[in-house]
C-alpha cells in the first residue's frame, strides 16, 4: 500500500529556500566585487587624465627620476595588499585598495604622453569587451579551471621576468611577444580569478571577512584588467605625432 509522504517536503522546500538565498547572497557579492573593480578604474582613470593632460603635474614627474618611483609603487602595493589582506580589517583593505587605484592612476598617467586620446578610449572598450566576455566565463561555466592555475601563474612569472629584462633591452621583438602572450595569460587568469572568487564566497563568514573578500576579488579582477589594456595599447594605440 502506498503511504502518504508527510515527512519530507519541508526539507526539501528548506534545501530550495537555502539555495536561492545562497544565491541571491553570491549575486549580492559579486555585484560588490564588479562595483568595487569599477569604482577602482573610474579612479585610476580620472588621476591618469588629470596628471597626464596637465603639464605643471607631468613634468616633474616623468621628466625626473622620481618616473621610477611612480613606476614601480603599483608593484610595492601588490606585494604588500597580497601579503597583508589577512591581518587588515575590511575598512583598511578598501582604504589601500582606493590609494593602490590612485597610485596606478599616477604610473598609467604616462600613456596619455604617448598616445592619442581616441586610441585610448578604443583600446579601453576593446579591454572592457574581453575582459567582460572571459569573467562571464569564468562565472558561468562548469568546467574546473584551477587545473590552469599553476600554469597561468607560471605564464605571469615569465610575463614579469621578460618585462624587467626588456627595460634595458628595449627590444620590439620582445616586447611583442610579452604583449601576445601577457594577453592571454590575463585572459585566462580573468576567467580563473572570476571562478575562484565565485567560490570562495559563503554566506556564513562574518560581515567583515566579506568585505575584504570582495575588496581582494575587485583588486584581482582590476590587476587584470588593466593589464590587458596596457598590453593591448601596443596594438590599438596610435602614437601622438
Amino acid at each position: 500500500m502506498n503511504m502518504p509522504n508527510y515527512g519530507y517536503g519541508w526539507q526539501a522546500g528548506g534545501a530550495r529556500v537555502d539555495r536561492a538565498l545562497f544565491d541571491e547572497g553570491l549575486r549580492q557579492h559579486m555585484l560588490r566585487v564588479y562595483n568595487y573593480m569599477a569604482l577602482g578604474l573610474v579612479l585610476t582613470g580620472v588621476v591618469a587624465f588629470i596628471v597626464g593632460t596637465t603639464p605643471a603635474l607631468y613634468v616633474p614627474i616623468f621628466s625626473t627620476p622620481l618616473k621610477w618611483v611612480v613606476m614601480l609603487a603599483p608593484l610595492a602595493f601588490v606585494l604588500f595588499f597580497s601579503f597583508r589582506i589577512q591581518t587588515m580589517s575590511a575598512a583598511g583593505a578598501q582604504g589601500l585598495f582606493w590609494a593602490f587605484c590612485g597610485v596606478m592612476g599616477l604610473s598609467l598617467a604616462s600613456i596619455f604622453l604617448v598616445f592619442t586620446g581616441t586610441s585610448i578610449a578604443r583600446t579601453f572598450f576593446i579591454a572592457a569587451a574581453m575582459f567582460g566576455a572571459t569573467s562571464l566565463y569564468g562565472y558561468t561555466t562548469r568546467r574546473d579551471l584551477s587545473q590552469f592555475g599553476s600554469f597561468l601563474i607560471m605564464g605571469l612569472i615569465g610575463v614579469i621576468i621578460a618585462s624587467i629584462v626588456n627595460l634595458f633591452l628595449g627590444s620590439s621583438a620582445l616586447q611583442f611577444a610579452i604583449s601576445v602572450i601577457g594577453i592571454l595569460v590575463f585572459v585566462g587568469l580573468t576567467a580563473w580569478d572570476t571562478q575562484a572568487i565565485k567560490e570562495r564566497y559563503a554566506e556564513n563568514f562574518d560581515a567583515e571577512s566579506q568585505q575584504k573578500l570582495a575588496v581582494f576579488g575587485a583588486f584581482s579582477l582590476y590587476l587584470n584588467f588593466v593589464n590587458i589594456f596596457q598590453l593591448l595599447l601596443n596594438f590599438t594605440g596610435e602614437r601622438e605625432g
